[in-house]
């Protein structure tokens, strides 16, 4: 059998609208963010002030605390 990279068994499964809550806080004091873009990178809003950042997977992957899909009226909003 076949060992894989030690980084491929923490591989990502999020989709765009999911919220995430990470381990560092944003400046403005909060620390919950939606998924707006995957790839490569993930670009995040922050839910408080609107912020956009965009930060690398493996970070994301490294500070990610709780990940949560979307509830039914939030995905009907978009």
């Amino acid at each position: 059998m076949e060992r894989l990279p030690k980084a491929w068994k923490t591989v990502l499964k999020l989709e765009p609208g999911w919220k995430v809550q990470l381990r560092k806080p944003h400046p403005c004091g909060n620390d919950w963010w939606v998924v707006l873009r995957l790839g490569a990178d993930l670009r995040l809003q922050c839910t408080k002030c609107g912020r956009r950042v965009l930060l690398p997977r493996r970070k994301v992957a490294q500070r990610l605390k709780q990940a949560v899909p979307p509830t039914k009226e939030e995905e009907d909003e978009t």
